[in-house]
């Protein structure tokens, strides 16, 4: 660890993923549109001083700021660029040489009554070299001219940020006959020149001049595609000045996939108290389990006095009483959150961009495919969609959706597009279960929903409250906590209707196909009316659970874009059940689902539906139109996979216990990942041991995988003791929740007050 300065990675090393995409080491760099580079220059003026190759820096930078800007402007002469709407004026100098006059202009910024610029970008060297045609004094008058710059550089480095730019390698094969003596070894002698005389009198750290020395790596991969083996080819002077924009950029915008260069955000008074609560929670359960202990050492063995024969106590288990238990699940659950904190927040462990390639993506799915069908094992019953089952398809799923995460497939539009169908499904089985639930059991009680509730969002308020973001930003578990609760009130209100009461007469069957028409219709307006949705969740307390980035609007289009699924899970739900009951489907181990004739019919049908949907999203090419139709055709593909894995029987009797188990932990999987898998709330790649991506992913997912199981037990074991099924208990429990969440808004808003 070589302490929290990423700034001096992004400013000398890196390397390429692929041909393009420019990786600094350690850190993520994020790409910049013109509305953030001009939020981030507003009234700044910038200064580009050199030659043909800064001016080449200074254009890529402007189209940063202005991408209609063209290349034009006197050739050997100061070109002039100001965008009037931010203020920002970006200047370059024509000075080639490091002489006399480029010292004079330098010097005019340092006295008193002249504004300087914020950002300084100078480098020359290739002129000097030309024109004395690469003799040894030329570079002895370079190394007096820089001396003379260089305290000129330090004393403006104070106020503001000064970047020598070193000079790029040529590809002397392409270089003209005027150009022969511009040779490597000669831009060597300067480059290390300008690094031994620059800041070498300076001790302020404040007041050093930045070698921007990244440069020369860069073209070290790409000067071969130059066109006159002297200037970086456009897509090299472009990653330039992207590395400036988020030199200076990145501490002010901060943003979420930049982590160059930005420094640690300070401790909220939520996560201090927080920190607080999980040592207190450690500490107290530490000496619960001394004196427990000492307590069983004493009682474990006493001695008869009398006879002087030994007798084993009573006592030979220690009780856990709950309040232990507790203090052990918050213990584990603080030493977890530290974890997560340190890989997302404190900058301790690197992080790196996504980079996407075919090969990333499909090979690890192969390798999850073989070993799911390894690990094949007879299910205990053979019901459609059975728990064994369901456990499976949500293991599957959770894996791919991992693979797709960290390897950036959301850039591959037919990936993409799949990926839609797997979180759909998610929501479809959201609406099986819960309907089945309580269509079958006529459970409505508020421990159920408590128990639930409890279950979805425990993980998330808890990192909410150590990682510092709003609820809405784990958007998936806002999704199936509300469509949880929309199918508990289309089910709960009167008239209640369940199977039992619906067996004894057919009408109840019509009343609930009402109510389902009824919601159907609800999804549809509000699906159309975004200004009814907004209403509905701009209203406190769901304005604070649903806002992200000062509005809804990011919630309305999650929740848009799945919008029909869970009816059509709680649709499909109904049906089954019914043909269940009517013994109109053959669930026997073994035995097809329908008879021959039908099974064979609806089997070919479900796989030209199943391959016919894949077909269309991997042909689409635009992603807001697929967007819009996927509401609509994703269940196609759902029932297909249903169908084809429940038709055949020897196919349903089976399933494989290797996506079974990641199943079981799917929800902490897929919440886990934004922090301790992933990097950056998602955007980048968590890097614990640099160097090895392979042997780096293969620990930091085994790590990440044995956090979230544990995480599901310290769920589940919190479960029991914050949700009692006593009422009058859980009464007490939930005006304690309430008060815990009330005291939670009355500190959140200490916060927004502070930072305003």
């Amino acid at each position: 660890f070589k302490g929290g300065d990423t700034c001096e990675y992004l400013l000398s090393s890196g390397r390429f993923l692929g041909e393009k995409v420019w990786q600094p080491h350690s850190c993520m760099m994020h790409k910049y549109k013109n509305s953030e580079a001009k939020n981030c220059l507003i009234d700044k003026h910038v200064v580009f001083i050199g030659d043909s190759r800064i001016r080449q820096l200074f254009h890529s930078f402007i189209k940063l700021i202005n991408p209609q800007v063209k290349e034009e402007g006197i050739k050997h002469g100061n070109i002039p660029f100001e965008d009037k709407s931010a203020s920002i004026k970006v200047d370059f100098l024509w000075y080639p040489e490091v002489n006399g006059s480029m010292r004079q202009r330098i010097k005019s910024w340092t006295e008193g009554s002249v504004a300087k610029p914020h950002i300084i970008v100078v480098g020359a060297a290739t002129w000097s070299i030309k024109i004395h045609n690469g003799s040894n004094e030329a570079l002895a008058q370079y190394k007096i001219n820089i001396t003379s710059i260089a305290p000129l550089l330090e004393k403006l480095a104070i106020s503001s940020d000064v970047y020598w730019v070193l000079q790029d390698p040529v590809y002397e094969d392409m270089l003209s006959e005027s150009r022969k003596m511009i040779t490597n070894e000669k831009i060597d002698a300067y480059n290390e020149a300008a690094v031994r005389i620059l800041n070498s009198s300076s001790r302020n750290s404040k007041a050093k001049v930045k070698v921007f020395s990244v440069s020369k790596l860069i073209a070290q991969e790409t000067i071969m595609k130059s066109a006159d083996g002297l200037h970086l080819p456009e897509s090299s002077r472009d990653t330039n000045a992207m590395i400036l924009m988020n030199l200076y950029c990145n501490k002010i915008m901060k943003p979420i996939d930049g982590s160059c260069c930005q420094p640690q955000p300070p401790l909220t008074l939520i996560q201090k108290i927080a920190f607080c609560f999980f040592t207190l929670s450690i500490v107290g359960y530490l000496i619960i389990s001394l004196i427990h202990r000492n307590n069983y050492r004493k009682n474990k063995s006493c001695t008869d006095l009398e006879s002087g024969v030994e007798k084993k106590s009573a006592i030979s288990i220690p009780n856990v009483s709950t309040l232990e238990m507790l203090l052990h699940c918050f213990c584990k659950l603080g030493l977890i959150m530290t974890y997560f904190y340190l890989c997302d927040r404190a900058n301790l462990f690197m992080k790196e961009n996504k980079f996407y390639t075919h090969s990333s993506f499909f090979i690890p799915i192969a390798y999850i495919l073989v070993l799911g069908v390894f690990y094949t094992e007879n299910t205990k019953e053979t019901k459609v969609l059975n728990r064994e089952q369901t456990d499976e398809w949500k293991g599957w799923m959770q894996l791919v959706i991992l693979i797709y995460h960290i390897s950036g497939a959301s850039t591959f539009l037919p990936v993409y597009m799949h990926i839609r169908v797997l979180v759909a499904a998610y929501l479809f089985q959201t609406g099986y279960g819960h309907f089945s639930y309580f269509w079958v059991k006529g459970d409505f009680g508020v421990y159920r929903v408590c128990q639930v509730l409890f279950r979805l969002n425990f993980l998330v308020v808890v990192l909410c409250i150590v990682m510092d973001r709003p609820y809405q930003f784990y958007y998936f578990v806002p999704l199936v906590t509300v469509w949880f609760m929309i199918i508990y009130a289309t089910l709960a209100v009167w008239p209640q209707i369940i199977q039992k009461k619906a067996n004894g007469n057919c009408l109840w069957h019509f009343g609930l196909l009402l109510k389902l028409i009824c919601l159907l219709t609800c999804i549809y307006f509000l699906s159309y009316s975004q200004g009814a949705f907004e209403k509905i969740f701009s209203f406190w307390p769901l304005s604070k659970c649903f806002e992200l980035n000062g509005n809804i609007y990011e919630w309305w289009f999650r929740w848009k874009l799945d919008r029909y699924v869970v009816f059509h899970g709680m649709l499909f739900a109904f049906i089954y059940l019914a043909l269940q009951k009517r013994q109109m489907i053959s669930e026997g181990k073994g035995d097809p689902l329908f008879s021959n004739r039908v099974s064979n019919v609806l089997l070919f049908i479900s796989i030209v539906s199943f391959l016919t949907y894949s077909i269309w999203a991997s042909s689409c090419k635009n992603k807001t139109e697929c967007n819009e139709l996927h509401p609509s055709v994703s269940v196609v593909q759902i029932l297909a996979f249903i169908l084809i894995r429940n038709i055949p029987g020897y196919v349903r009797s089976v399933y494989s216990s290797f996506f079974a188990w990641f199943g079981k932990i799917s929800l902490e999987l897929f919440i886990c990942q934004y922090h301790i898998w992933l990097a950056a709330d998602t955007k980048g790649v968590l890097v614990l041991i640099p160097g090895y991506p392979v042997f780096n992913v293969l620990v930091s997912t085994f790590i990440f995988v044995c956090v979230a199981h544990e995480i599901s037990q310290i769920t589940n074991d919190l479960a029991q003791i914050v949700v009692p099924k006593d009422n009058s208990t859980l009464l007490k429990r939930l005006l304690c929740i309430a008060g815990f969440f009330s005291g939670l808004h009355f500190f959140s808003a200490m916060q927004d007050q502070s930072r305003h």
